[in-house]
This record gives C-alpha cells, structure tokens and sequence, in this order.
C-alpha cells in the first residue's frame, strides 16, 4: 500500500470511529431523556421504592446500547456464558478492563446492583440514577455512611428476590495485565448474606473501548466474551482468604 493509501485507510477508520462515537454519545444523553427518563420520573414519583424499576431500566437502556453498537459494528460478537445469564441471588467478582465491563453486567441481569465509587453519587443526574438503583457507596465516609448502612440491610431481601451483585474487587481497570490484588468487600457480603460466590472472566472490552481514549474502536472483529469460570456455593463456610484464594485461582487458571 502506497503512503497515500496508507494515509487514506487511517482517515476512513478515524472517521468511522468518530461516527459511531457521536452515534453512541447521542444515545447516552438524546435517547436517555427521549425515551428512558419519561419512565425513570414514572418510578420515582410513583414508588414508594424504586430500586427495582430502576434496575430494570437500566437493564432495558444498557441492553439497547449493546444491541446498537452490534449493529453500529458488524463484526462486534459478544459472547455471553449461559450459565450467567441463569445466575441468581449471588455476588459475581470479575476482572475490570474498560468502562463497558459494568454495563455489560447490567445489559444481561435485569436485577442487579453494584459498588459504586462514592464520588460518583455526586454527579448530576447520574448520582441519582446510581442512589435510586440502590447501588451501594464504595465507602463509608462522610455522608455515604447511612447509605452504606441502608444498602447493607437490604441486600438480603435483594438476594432472596434473585438479584445479582457484581463487583470488581480489584478496584479499577487492568487492561491487557494478570489479575491483581483482590478487595476483600465483595466477598465479605457472600460471606455475611450467605449467598453463592461466582468468578467471572471477561475478554476484550478494552478492545472496543480503551482506557484513557476518547474513542470507540470499531473497525476490527473483535469477540467479547464473558465466562463464569468458577462458583462457590458455600460461600458463607470459608474464610476470606480462602474465597480470595480460590478467586485468584479461577482467574489465573483460564
């Protein structure tokens, strides 16, 4: 290829990318307030507890946004393991690529919750969106300890209801690095809620949507894919160490 058709090929990715950015954005702000916020003030003002409608909304938004950049990206494949698409009433502790790793998770269970950082509570809009979800501060500090404390009694009842907790224990995005070292929050609510413990391993998302970029990446096949790779049922009989443990192992094994 000559450098003129080098330089040819580069602009036509850019300008793709570019596209399918602007598309995506204006899906997340035009087609947020068109046609999911009008449902979102339903659930507010007509509840008396949102948390459900809330979750499920985002489920319906988040699976939409998928559905869309499938169709934005043809060669996109997301690959989901049945068996997590069945999980119920457990904490899921996965690896953390990109910003799309937890809104994969809330495209594919339809209840679900999550910890959030506690600076994102103070965002406009969305710190209500997050609070409403029932989504739990990522700390006790301040003003997010009664929420943290109000979160922690309700999750069994969320459990019981078949709702699904995931968290990435190492605390933030390691694109293309082994796993590191593991928080120990996630497995101290199986433990204390006596609830399954499943290991999740997701692949490529980085691919799409890389740390530190503006951009989505759209013009190469790319597969994601999601793998429930270990479960503890009996969370609740082992001890920290020996949930983190056997995490660590999941991990590294596949």
């Amino acid at each position: 290829m000559t450098d003129m058709g080098t330089a040819m090929h580069k602009l036509q990715r850019f300008l793709r990318d570019l596209a399918v950015t602007l598309l995506l954005w204006l899906y997340f702000t035009l087609g947020f307030v068109a046609f999911f916020l009008p449902f979102y003030l339903g659930a507010f003002f007509l509840k008396s507890s949102p948390e459900g409608a809330f979750q499920k909304l985002n489920h319906y938004f988040y699976r939409s946004f998928f559905q869309l950049l499938r169709l934005l990206m043809p060669e996109l494949t997301i690959r989901i393991d049945p068996a997590l698409r069945r999980l119920r009433g457990a904490v899921v502790v996965s690896n953390h690529h990109s910003y799309l790793d937890p809104l994969m998770f809330q495209s594919t269970f339809a209840r679900q919750t999550t910890i959030v950082k506690s600076t994102f509570f103070r965002v406009p809009i969305f710190g209500w969106l997050i609070k409403n979800a029932g989504y739990m501060p990522a700390s006790a500090e301040g003003p997010f300890g009664d929420l943290m404390l109000q979160r922690m009694a309700t999750l069994r009842a969320f459990f019981s209801s078949g709702g699904v907790m995931f968290v990435f224990p190492e605390g933030t995005r390691r694109p293309g690095r082994p796993i590191g070292a593991l928080h120990e929050g996630a497995f101290k609510i199986a433990r204390r809620c006596q609830v399954p413990l499943a290991i999740v391993r997701l692949r490529n998302t980085e691919r799409i949507f890389t740390p530190g970029q503006l951009f989505f990446h759209t013009t190469d096949p790319v597969t994601i894919e999601i793998d429930l790779v270990h479960r503890i049922e009996n969370a609740a009989e082992l001890s920290l160490a020996e949930l983190k443990r056997t995490a660590l192992a999941a991990f590294s094994a596949v």
